[in-house]
Parts: structure tokens; sequence; C-alpha cells
């Protein structure tokens, strides 16, 4: 009998973890079946233990689950405690165990599009959760400074005071959104500005070299703008993908090639 893996959201339809995974196993020949579950938003919790206790192999949750999901986990990675949110669960030992793929997902994306990691200096806009997940697996591959740039500064002031322990090998600062300036490897943005369709008006004063856009499908000012300064550019499929190849290969014990399912 297939292995049995889902993902939990509300809403779940638009998700592509299905397909993903499903991709994921012809190409390395393992047998499973990945759905999706809808959970009510007070039903989250009765939900993964109804999966886990019918033999559930792994587990993918979106939101607004992964803070629930982080509190859940009695076990959990360096990555998800830093993240305080949890996309990726398992059962181990009759306990249940938490990770958060989406810092390493955009690590590797970046790495698939050949854009260098090492001792670079990083502009992340927003300090949302997004946010917070991913500066762990980018200081562990080899970035040196992240500035974390956001409309309302006390929040990214919280959000650096919160991490720089985690991450002493890297210089993070926090500055606001209005006071944009400087000269980076790579911008990233990590607001819901595409989503919502707000314009996100980049200053003249500030320069970067790549630009990373998180949501995908969407149209996006954010690369919009960096298309215009001939900018190379990306938006955030690649993420999409590699989170869930590093999911993947949490249950399964096998690393599909990112590059194969871009």
């Amino acid at each position: 009998m297939s292995k049995q893996f889902a993902v939990i959201g509300n809403p779940i339809e638009q998700s592509r973890s299905p397909e993903l995974h499903h991709a994921f196993a012809e190409k390395t020949g393992i047998s499973l079946n990945y759905t999706k579950r809808l959970a009510p938003l007070d039903g989250f919790e009765a939900n993964i233990n109804e999966f886990f206790g019918s033999g559930g192999i792994g587990m993918n949750v979106t939101v607004p689950f992964k803070e629930q999901a982080f509190a859940q986990c009695a076990v959990l990675t360096e990555r998800a405690k830093i993240a305080k949110a949890v996309n990726t669960l398992w059962m181990q030992d009759g306990k249940l165990h938490g990770d958060n793929t989406d810092g390493q997902g955009l690590v590797d994306a970046i790495h698939a599009l050949d854009w260098n990691l090492k001792n670079t200096e990083i502009l992340i806009i927003g300090a949302g959760g997004a946010t917070r997940g991913v500066i762990y697996p980018l200081v562990k591959a080899g970035v040196k400074k992240i500035v974390v740039a956001n409309r309302t500064l006390a929040r990214a002031e919280q959000l650096v005071a919160d991490l720089k322990n985690a991450v002493p090998e890297a210089q993070l600062q926090a500055i606001a959104l209005t006071d944009l300036v400087g000269h980076f490897d790579i911008a990233i943005n990590a607001t819901s500005a595409s989503l919502s369709g707000d314009a996100l008006l980049l200053p003249e004063t500030l320069q970067f070299k790549h630009a990373y856009e998180m949501a995908y499908g969407k149209p996006s000012s954010f690369l919009d703008q960096a298309k215009e300064r001939g900018v190379p550019t990306s938006e955030g499929f690649g993420m999409l993908i590699g989170q869930a190849i590093e999911a993947f290969s949490i249950w399964n014990g096998v690393k599909p090639d990112l590059k194969d399912f871009i």
C-alpha cells in the first residue's frame, strides 16, 4: 500500500503540493498518495490527530495553521524553533516532529538560479512570518548581512532583536521602508504587496543586482521595477518547489533535483 501524505490548510484548493509530491515520487520511484485536507479554523488539532492516527506518514501545513502546528510539536528542528512556525510534520517514536522548510526552499531556489549567496548582502522587504522563516537558512548558506525593511520600523526591529542571537555570524539590521538606500546583491520581497496589488515603490537610492519575489503567479510591481532596471528577476515558484523537495526528502530519505522541476 502506498504511503499517505497530505497538505492541510484553510483555504486549500489553491495548493500545488499534491502535484509536486506526485511528480517527485514518479521521479524517484516511490509509491505514495498525497491529498489536500480542508480543516475548519477550530479543527486543526483534531484533523492532524486523525491523519496520523490512521497511519499517515507526513503532512504539510499551510495558512493559517503554521503557528498552531508549531505549538503542537513535541520535537522541533532548529530552523522551526527560530521561525516559530512549522510547515512539515511527521510522527517519529510516537512523537510529533516539526520542521520549517520554507527558508531552505528559498536558498535552494536561489542556488538553482546560479545566484551567489556566499558573503552577500541581502535586503528583505517585509518583517512578517515569511521573513522570520528564511533568515536562518540564508545565513547558514553564507549570507553575511541581511537588512530587513518594513513599513512599521518597530516590527522590523523586533524581528532583528529576536533573531540576532541565532545567527551571530551575520549582521542583521532593521530599517523603515521609507529609508531604503544602499547596494545589495539580492533584494527579496516578502510582503503581500504583490498579492494585494499595492504598489511597492523602490527609490533610486536603492540598488540591487538580483530581485526575488516570494509570491508567484501574480502581477508584481516589485519585479516590474526590477525589470525596468535591467536586473535579473525570479518569482517564488522555485521556492515553492524547493520547500516541497525538502519536506519530501525528510519523509522519504531521497532528495530530487530542483532543476528537474523548474
